[in-house]
């Protein structure tokens, strides 16, 4: 096997593409996100990179917060206009027939169609280069109650969610095992795989 020395660059892939809308709910914007992720859990943090020349930066840095709006394959157009569109020109809700809804603990309009809304406030921003991080804590967490199954587990498996890789949108594929799954008893996977088999018989 051989490899190829490439200069330095943006290769961790996949990457989430998200949605991230800020400003309020007279003047909304959305901006598609790829650098973005969980950074502690306790307390919940995450944060989002976003180059000072794009429309929303100053939405975010002005207010303090965002909504982290997660994407799916009905939601694949709209994420990619969101991101090479500018919100100077026109109203992203409008044009892309999204539904803006009023944020549960902050004034930032979420996206109704996402099936997870995260909603963020700055807490610090670090000057990187090309791109300011945007550091932010949890406020909270807004979830689509029809993926809640009848013992009450959030099925995100089931929201056919998107990622990002190189330029191209993916469907995330078939599950490979669940955390821990290398070191689970054979017995315990076992019960765990026939669990599936049900669910999956009943759905």
């Amino acid at each position: 096997m051989s490899k190829v020395l490439w200069k330095p660059g943006t290769m961790v892939y996949p990457a989430p593409a998200v949605m991230v809308s800020c400003g309020t709910m007279e003047t909304p914007n959305i901006i598609t996100i790829a650098w973005t992720g969980t950074v502690c859990t306790s307390p919940a943090m995450t944060y989002i990179s976003v180059r000072k020349e794009r429309y929303s930066y100053d939405f975010i840095k002005d207010s303090g917060k965002f909504v982290i709006n997660l994407t799916t394959k009905s939601l694949v157009k709209a994420t990619d206009f969101c991101g090479v569109k500018s919100g100077r020109d026109f109203d992203k809700f409008t044009h892309c027939g999204l539904t803006k809804t009023k944020g549960t603990l902050t004034d930032v309009p979420m996206i109704a169609e996402s099936p997870v809304n995260i909603e963020c406030e700055v807490t610090q921003i670090v000057e990187l280069g090309s791109h300011d991080m945007f550091l932010a804590k949890v406020l909270g967490i807004t979830i689509e109650d029809s993926y809640l199954d009848e013992t009450g587990k959030f099925r995100l498996d089931k929201a056919g969610l998107i990622a990002y890789a190189h330029g191209t949108y993916y469907d995330l594929g078939d599950p490979l095992g669940t955390f821990g799954y290398s070191i689970m008893k054979k017995k315990t996977q076992k019960k765990r795989n026939q669990a599936k088999k049900q669910n999956r018989e009943k759905t």
